[in-house]
């Protein structure tokens, strides 16, 4: 697999006693992960036999996991796709994973830092931004604008 990797969910622990393994997802929902055939798991490729919604997630089986200590024993493993594979967005859309380490700057061209993570409570996206003196702050997504490869911020927002 080459390209960024994008983490799509998390082993959160077995499920059952055949292998089947609970997710934490970071996307679409379980529908989408079945458009990947494999994914990276801490550089072991672990082949999707079926997913299916689950409580706080998903239930996905693996041909690689066939029982439930094996299925324990990757609890906390991410599972990552190369960024080349995702769906191509649309206009205005992004991937939070093409947001992290574009370069911020104010409405009036001032160099903010860059952006570090991509966060949601609920209300919406929210950006940190890591400035040079390693001081962190936050702005609402409905306040950025992303142009290219940078990360503009309404001056209101960039404190």
């Amino acid at each position: 697999m080459t390209g960024k990797p994008v983490t799509l969910a998390v082993i959160i622990g077995a499920h059952g006693v055949t292998g089947e393994v609970r997710l934490k997802l970071f996307g679409e929902g379980a529908e989408a992960l079945k458009s990947y055939k494999s994914f990276d798991a801490a550089g072991r490729v672990l082949t999707l036999k079926s997913v299916r919604p689950g409580p706080n997630g998903a239930v996905a089986r693996f041909a690689e996991i066939g029982d439930r200590s094996a299925a324990e024993a990757l609890r906390g493993t991410e599972l990552t796709v190369p960024r080349s594979a995702l769906p191509p967005l649309e206009e205005g859309e992004y991937y939070h994973a093409d947001l992290i380490g574009l370069p911020c700057f104010s409405t009036e061209g001032e160099g903010l830092g860059n952006i570090v993570a991509v966060e949601n409570f609920g209300a919406g996206d929210i950006i940190e931004v890591e400035r040079p003196n390693g001081k962190r702050f936050m702005a609402p997504m409905h306040a950025v604008t992303i142009a290219g490869d940078r990360a503009v911020i309404e001056a209101a927002f960039a404190v």
